[in-house]
């Protein structure tokens, strides 16, 4: 099985912490559906007859296409792709673009699973992460989502923001559980370069939350989603049974995947290329019958390092007889004997053959994946 992600850079403002490719001018919408609709047939071969499982709008904001757009780029997909028989197809939705009617029409066109971006229930921490919609927007496109039909619904959640404390994360919660969600994936802020905030970091304007509140915060996280049935199926993502993304899971699992779009990156297990990210670069080659991307070809040993990094991430953790058969008996021994000291301070453990990471061993996962990571 494959997916196909689509990068929809558009935004009506800049959010404070992002770092996606996005821009704010939206006169190319029309432009760009047709240039990822060509796009499509370009590398219509890419997935190697694989079938699409899953489908992803992202970006940016999907939700400023309209639905005609959007049911012609799925179109497209059905047409240029074998599709599975019940593909999961998800679009990402800032809470102020939606109203009376549009989560039905998006069922109607094949949507079958929504991510909204609530970020926060507290106003002026939406203000803070520069989100353009208030917590009663959010209120009601999720009641909206709801009565239109669509079951399958998830949650964006960030904390760890400066000034916030575990009691405002509870409130945050507690308020998202008032509402019958799937899924919830829940962020840590993390301060990147070339945005807002990493401007103020740079400046000494910016304090950063703590490590013991972090700490705090992510055991409180998987308290409350456990105590709700949620399973902790992926360091940042939680969901009830049945509704784990497929997409996003198809990442952690080396599944290939076409990324169409702007600044939009594709893996087939031997390569990974990314387009270009700028939109009228990308229109002006498309139109030219070239999709302008940079490729990478992946070694043995990066393939390796990344199924380390993306698998031990998950509940499902390394499987070691999968490494021996895929890689070879060299890795597997180095994977079982460094493991061995993270085993006895309780951050990992070994479940028949998986290497899984404990509770513990998550509030430091990139300490651990960075060394397990070889060179050999």
């Amino acid at each position: 099985m494959a997916g196909v992600y689509l990068h929809i850079p558009f935004c009506k403002s800049f959010c404070s912490y992002c770092d996606f490719y996005s821009i704010t001018d939206s006169s190319s919408k029309e432009a760009l559906v047709r240039a990822i609709i060509d796009e499509m047939a370009l590398q219509s071969r890419y997935l190697e007859g694989e079938k699409v499982d899953t489908v992803y709008f992202g970006g940016g904001t999907p939700s400023l296409l309209t639905v005609e757009q959007t049911e012609s780029i799925i179109s497209a997909i059905r047409k240029n792709f074998s599709m599975g028989s019940d593909p999961e197809i998800t679009l990402e939705v800032n809470p102020d673009d939606v109203t009376a009617g549009y989560f039905g029409s998006l069922k109607a066109i094949g949507v079958n699973r929504v991510s909204l971006g609530v970020q926060s229930w507290d106003e002026k921490r939406l203000r803070y992460l520069g989100r353009r919609h208030t917590a009663v927007q959010s209120a009601r496109a999720l009641e909206l989502i709801f009565s239109e039909g669509i079951k399958n619904v998830s949650a964006d959640l960030i904390y760890g923001v400066p000034g916030m404390t575990t009691a405002d994360l509870m409130a945050d919660l507690q308020k998202m559980f008032t509402f019958p969600v799937k899924h919830l994936s829940a962020y840590h802020l993390t301060i990147e370069d070339g945005t807002r905030l990493g401007k103020l970091k740079k400046e000494g304007k910016l304090n950063e939350t703590d490590e013991d509140t972090s700490n705090s915060m992510f055991t409180l996280l998987g308290n409350i989603c456990r105590d709700h049935g949620f399973i902790h199926y992926e360091i940042s993502n939680f969901a009830l049974d049945g509704y784990i993304s497929r997409h996003n899971s198809s990442y952690w699992m080396q599944v290939p995947y076409l990324g169409l779009g702007p600044s939009a990156h594709s893996f087939d297990r031997r390569s990974r290329q990314w387009n270009v990210s700028d939109v009228k670069k990308y229109i002006r080659s498309v139109s030219g019958g070239e999709v302008p991307f940079i490729r990478e070809e992946l070694s043995r040993l990066t393939i390796f390092n990344e199924y380390v990094m993306t698998s031990l991430r998950t509940m499902w953790g390394i499987d070691l007889a999968y490494v021996e058969e895929s890689y070879d008996k060299e890795l597997h021994d180095y994977l079982v004997n460094l493991s061995d000291k993270y085993i006895r301070y309780g951050l990992m453990r070994r479940e028949k053959n998986t290497l899984v990471l404990t509770d513990q061993g998550k509030m430091i996962s990139d300490n651990i994946i960075a060394e397990l990571l070889t060179e050999l």
